[in-house]
């Protein structure tokens, strides 16, 4: 299974300490060898812009940057797709907008749509939104969080 990793999972993931939490971070790296540990570039620029760094969350995707990857023509012509919605323009909001900031949702949902993965979002369904799980379950993309994540993993620590 490939995961691709929302920015606020890499948030929770800061919580899993490796001098802590070693073996969470030798299976972490696994999957990242395997590449069905992935994001995309947007998401290394949200967490490269926010102001909340963690320094070792920060320093590992740096050392891990090959894990961001590039927006493909499959994956721009899918999220045009997602955006004729129009519940689902929600996705970047007004002040995104106005601001240029990065916004990583549709990349995350294109990429997991395009490459057959799971979308690992702590965002929650919540009925006539426009969050990630709710254009996930309109086009029937796989999702999860960082627990469900590990448990899909049959992970125990």
């Amino acid at each position: 299974m490939i995961y691709v990793f929302d920015t606020n999972s890499f948030t929770v993931l800061r919580h899993y300490f490796p001098d802590h939490f070693p073996s969470v971070w030798e299976k972490i790296g696994l999957l990242v060898s395997q590449e069905q540990f992935i994001s995309v570039l947007e998401v290394f620029r949200e967490l490269e812009a926010g102001g909340n760094r963690h320094p070792f969350i920060f320093k590992w995707i740096k050392e891990n940057r090959r894990i961001f990857f590039e927006l493909t023509t499959d994956e721009m012509i899918f999220i045009s797709e997602i955006f004729k919605i129009k519940k689902f323009q929600e996705l970047v909001n007004q002040k995104q907008r106005l601001k240029s900031s990065p916004v990583a949702d549709p990349f995350v949902i294109a990429c997991a749509r395009v490459r057959g993965g799971c979308v690992v979002t702590e965002e929650v369904f919540k009925e006539n939104s426009g969050k990630i799980p709710n254009v996930c379950e309109h086009f029937q993309i796989d999702y999860t969080n960082v627990q469900g994540f590990m448990n899909r993993e049959g992970w125990k620590f």
